[in-house]
């Protein structure tokens, strides 16, 4: 098991055969659900809560809660492309909804793969949970903190995009517009992330200060928020009545808390804690941009 665990090439197998048969263990869930009284919102959410399951059993295996880390970027693809073939919708605005989905989760998949190590390396953030806290309470922030809650966000942004599916509707004016701020999203996150790695890999400094993050602390999450901004931009392009739909701005609003609340503070408090150069960054330094 320590060999596997040790191997890039091994683990990457152990992951991809993970998520594979993840998805076919929601996809059955899904199936079975259709015997029972719920709606298909909550039928998506059950399986995609079974498939969550499922990894986060896999990380108690292999002791790594990273083992999670790629369902952000994984499950939106696969599961609005799903939606999208079980409803038989080719619309344009479905396609442009699938076309920018896709490109970004290809694009954050492929950052993870890049950065991606081994199944004994884990996100620092869960190691040091696991240090602090005892191992019963570690188990259940795991399970409802690090697997749980982000599955969770990551349906409710994803609801606009199983309703843009559901209307069966052409694109306009307003879809093609939205479109574009998903893929400007997510090219300012390839820039971001590209220009860090650069960086890292020159050993230019200790804090990242080139490029983007010359001008904002945190381009690579903006980027992930404005992205969800689109997807429901774009669902209000093709159901413009906001009176009725504003609700469904609930994932967008979750997901900027997530990162504005959580995952940015907790990020720059260890970086002021091992860069004493970043206070003087994080004055002068905008928390975007």
């Amino acid at each position: 098991m320590n060999n596997l665990k040790e191997s890039r090439a091994a683990s990457f197998i152990i992951m991809t055969i993970i998520y594979i048969a993840a998805f076919f263990v929601g996809w059955a869930v899904y199936r079975w659900s259709a015997s029972t009284p719920w709606n298909e919102l909550w039928r998506l959410f059950v399986a995609d809560v079974a498939g969550t399951l499922f990894v986060w059993f896999f990380g108690l295996i292999f002791r790594n809660v990273s083992v999670y880390d790629p369902y952000w970027s994984v499950a939106p693809p696969v599961m609005l492309t799903a939606v999208a073939y079980q409803a038989g919708s080719c619309n344009s605005a479905t396609l442009l909804l699938l076309a920018a989905i896709w490109f970004w989760g290809i694009r954050l998949t492929g950052n993870w793969a890049y950065t991606f190590c081994n199944l004994n390396a884990e996100d620092w953030r869960y190691t040091k949970y696991r240090k602090e806290l005892r191992p019963l309470f570690f188990q259940t922030v795991n399970l409802f903190g690090l697997n749980m809650m982000p599955t969770v966000v990551v349906f409710l942004v994803m609801i606009p995009g199983f309703k843009v599916i559901e209307t069966n509707a052409d694109a306009n004016l307003f879809t093609w517009m939205a479109f574009l701020l998903c893929v400007a999203s997510a090219l300012l996150q390839l820039v971001a992330d590209t220009q860090r790695h650069r960086f890292v890999k020159a050993r230019l400094g200790r804090v990242c200060n080139v490029g983007l993050w010359k001008h904002g602390r945190h381009p690579n999450y903006l980027g992930e928020i404005m992205m969800w901004w689109g997807v429901y931009l774009l669902f209000l392009s093709v159901t413009p009545d906001i009176a009725h739909n504003w609700h469904w701005l609930i994932g967008a609003v979750a997901n900027t808390c997530l990162f504005c609340f959580i995952s940015i503070p907790l990020m720059e408090k260890r970086q002021l804690a091992n860069k004493p150069e970043y206070a003087e960054y994080k004055k002068n330094t905008r928390l975007f941009l």
